[in-house]
């Protein structure tokens, strides 16, 4: 009899004692990036050598150039880590009024040129792409704007407005820099963010029928502008459409890429065994290195390295889905589309499914500044994911 009581009593004190909460911390997300960009580091390396032997006599110039980038970004991520993700709710406008400033500096004597493009800013040691930071900070703003409009981010006004925000740095980047393609991805994350708020599905859908239909007339009046002098973008269109015919100009490097995605086979080359990378496929390091990928280590390692990528969108939906508050998932949300968006964007690029943009596969194309945002953004993820709470059964 005794010992029953005192079991119950025990029971009692168990029932009302405070159950333990812990923080979470998505590994999953941190180990699949690390491996992106270790995967992104050799392959950049096997893509890039013989051509920067050739040129700076350096083998590992590009290397270099994206380790550094990466410790850049290591800085940056610190900064996000260590920092509450609410702080940046507070800086979102300055950030903002910040990249669009740095695009306006573009068309200044600041303004580096190469291939043809003017994207770039000359900071002294090294370049800067403003359309990186202004993906970041399209992504904070309507974050931030959502959350202080509450209810009214759901009306025909306020969806509106919110496309006005995104489209205004959009065109920008369009109509200063002449990058399509960064244009395109926050034009995306826009989209994205405004549906995952948006309860009137149908004005939502209206919206995108709307952009849709514009952008097929646009493609259209660029195709039939081609004839009379419609510029580059009509160029890439028309060789789209018909590769063979611009084999040796326009769409040379698409060709290349398609040569190297055929030969690769099942199970590819081998690691540095490719061919096109010896001067066929023109910077095989930057938004065709999918190709070299896909030639080295066939479909296989093509496979693969999608699956990590399809692996880090799930982890980042798991994290929107349980994080504390609106601004936090809203902020995932934004990270997660503009990595979804520039997969899907540089695959169809590099498999001649749409025409060529210039878009860099993340985490593993050469390119200092979005390597180092892309690791600023999953690390701001990464905060938001530590302020999940779990309760600790006992």
């Amino acid at each position: 009899m005794e010992e029953r009581y005192e079991n119950r009593g025990r029971s009692t004190l168990d029932k009302k004692k405070p159950k333990k909460k812990e923080s979470y911390f998505d590994y999953s997300l941190l180990f699949i990036t690390i491996f992106l960009l270790c995967f992104g580091v050799v392959m950049i390396y096997s893509a890039s050598s013989y051509e920067a032997q050739d040129t700076f006599q350096d083998a590992y110039r590009y290397v270099k150039n994206q380790i550094m980038g990466i410790a850049v970004g290591v800085v940056i991520s610190a900064v996000f880590l260590f920092c509450d993700y609410h702080v940046w709710s507070k800086f979102s406008f300055l950030i903002y009024i910040g990249s669009i400033i740095a695009i306006l500096l573009v068309m200044t004597p600041l303004g580096i040129e190469a291939n043809g493009a003017r994207r770039w800013l000359n900071l002294g040691i090294s370049s800067f792409q403003p359309a990186e930071l202004a993906k970041l900070a399209v992504i904070l703003i309507l974050a931030t704007v959502i959350c202080a409009m509450g209810r009214m981010a759901r009306t025909p006004k306020g969806v509106i407005l919110l496309f006005f925000v995104g489209g205004l740095v959009s065109a920008l980047i369009l109509l200063v820099t002449r990058n399509l393609s960064s244009a395109l991805i926050i034009a995306g994350i826009t989209f994205c963010i405004i549906f995952v708020i948006t309860k009137n599905y149908k004005l939502y859908v209206a919206l995108v029928a709307v952009a849709g239909i514009l952008g097929v007339v646009a493609v259209n009046i660029i195709r039939l502008s081609a004839g009379s002098g419609g510029g580059f973008r009509a160029a890439r269109i028309i060789a789209w459409l018909n590769p063979e015919e611009y084999a040796d100009t326009t769409a040379f490097q698409t060709l290349q890429a398609l040569y190297a995605i055929g030969s690769g086979g099942f199970l590819g080359k081998g690691l540095g065994g490719s061919m096109q990378k010896l001067n066929f496929l023109p910077e095989a390091q930057n938004d065709m290195i999918f190709s070299i990928i896909c030639e080295e280590l066939g479909l296989f390692g093509a496979v693969a390295v999608l699956i990590m990528f399809i692996l880090m969108i799930w982890r980042m939906m798991v994290i929107a889905g349980n994080a504390p508050d609106l601004f936090g998932a809203l902020l995932v949300v934004g990270v997660m589309s503009q990595i979804a968006i520039q997969v899907i964007l540089n695959v169809a690029v590099v498999t001649n499914s749409m025409p060529n943009t210039g878009i860099s596969l993340p985490f593993i194309s050469y390119g200092g500044t979005s390597v180092s945002f892309l690791i600023g953004e999953v690390a701001l993820v990464l905060r938001v994911s530590s302020q999940i709470r779990l309760k600790e059964m006992e």
